[in-house]
């Protein structure tokens, strides 16, 4: 599969949410179910990295599947709310190379 920008992402979420009458969730349903989606995450990172391991009886699930989770649960929070994520990301990373552009040890600085 090729690459896809976030744009194109939220088109085709927006495409299969648009073939439903029910639509999006609202906002705060969104929320839930983004933080159920991070929880589902936490426990597989717990159960893999943590000291948690799983039952022998519990699925097997991927990190991989989780973050897909979130991430289809996102767009559609930022699509309902008519948000588009590729430039909230540039604004979000365009402040983050501002106000921490001193904060942390660039890599080449490591071998001087």
């Amino acid at each position: 599969m090729a690459d896809k920008s976030l744009k194109e992402m939220q088109n085709e979420v927006d495409r299969y949410i648009s073939q439903f009458k029910e639509g999006y969730f609202s906002p705060l349903s969104l929320l839930a179910r983004l933080s159920e989606e991070v929880g589902e995450l936490a426990r597989e990172v717990n159960h893999r990295y943590g000291e948690k391991p799983k039952k022998p009886t519990e699925e097997e699930n991927s990190i991989e599947n989780e973050l897909g989770d979130l991430l289809f649960i996102l767009i559609c929070f930022a699509n309902s709310l008519g948000i588009d994520l590729t430039k909230a990301h540039d604004d979000v990373l365009e402040k983050f190379q501002t106000r921490d552009a001193n904060r942390w040890t660039p890599v080449n600085n490591e071998n001087q």
